[in-house]
């Protein structure tokens, strides 16, 4: 089994900047084991994630191989880090307890040595503070659209000039306002901070870990049409850095995402039997499929091909 990164566990401060970067036919490689892996093990990673997805979420997490389980409260939050290979925070519909159960939460998937992924669902709110408090211990995956990725490394006081392209509006609602290449240092400065990875959506996503940037294609204009495309591609993040390090699991989610989007896109008449489609798509993808996605892989500069 590849191994959860222990530097997106452990304290952050570019810790692992220095990392050895893996080519692309490695890449690939340990994305077909992590999915021959989730189905052989059925890992359980737990979530904490808004009203509006909790369904589809879960969903989408067992039909890629992983277990589910939904909670809110701070205790629960404490229990699920230590029984779940990895912990899904996601800020949507946020509750007044959400203030104590975030940084619990976060605090004890450190203390147990778990990776936890963290998809901030826009700016504003409870979420700045979440955001902020979660600092000390920050998540071992980090997704979301392009404003906001950005807006966390503002937050983080990581932005420095990794804002320059963005448009300075933020997210509109859960929408993106900035392009996913105008998030690229924003991105690769998070990376770099967590030791982990992240994963920006967009027409074209990017991961990085902060030494490497992979670009990926496919899905579809459908995954727009419903609710809860990013907020469960979170939750099987998480399923896949059970058993991966946070850039093969933010690379396999991404890819796993894409290609069933397309193919779902393909078999469906409209939004409804989308959805299904999509779920049916991610429960038949074999792990060959996966690791023959669409992807560009450069450092993370942007200039150096790997």
């Amino acid at each position: 089994m590849t191994e959860p990164s222990t530097c997106a566990i452990s304290a952050p401060a570019d810790a692992c900047a220095s990392r050895s970067t893996r080519t692309e036919a490695e890449l690939r490689a340990f994305m077909a084991r992590a999915v021959h892996e989730v189905r052989e093990t059925n890992p359980l990673a737990p979530s904490i994630t808004n009203t509006v997805t909790q369904n589809f979420v879960a969903n989408a997490q067992l039909a890629v191989g992983g277990s589910a389980a939904m909670v809110y409260l701070p205790d629960e939050g404490e229990c699920v880090a230590s029984l779940g290979g990895a912990v899904y925070i996601n800020l949507g519909t946020l509750l007044p307890v959400y203030e104590q159960t975030v940084p619990a939460t976060a605090r004890a998937c450190a203390a147990a040595g778990k990776p936890w992924v963290l998809d901030p669902v826009g700016i504003g709110s409870l979420r700045p503070q979440l955001i902020e408090a979660v600092h000390e211990n920050p998540p071992a995956i980090l997704r979301g659209n392009a404003s906001e990725i950005i807006a966390v490394a503002e937050l983080w006081g990581l932005a420095g000039d990794s804002s320059d392209d963005a448009s300075g509006d933020g997210p509109r609602g859960v929408d993106s306002t900035d392009s996913v290449d105008a998030a690229e240092r924003a991105a690769v400065a998070c990376a770099r901070f967590t030791g982990g990875a992240v994963a920006v959506s967009g027409a074209t996503d990017l991961v990085t870990d902060g030494a490497q940037v992979a670009r990926l294609s496919g899905g579809s204009p459908l995954m727009t049409c419903i609710t809860g495309s990013g907020c469960s591609l979170g939750g099987v993040a998480a399923v896949y850095a059970c058993v991966a390090d946070p850039f093969v699991a933010a690379l396999t989610a991404t890819a796993v995402y894409n290609l069933a989007g397309l193919r779902a896109g393909e078999a469906c008449s409209g939004s409804g039997s989308f959805q299904v489609a999509f779920l049916d798509a991610l429960y038949n993808l074999t792990a060959e499929e996966v690791a023959e996605a669409p992807l560009i892989l450069t450092g993370a500069s942007g200039t150096q091909a790997l």
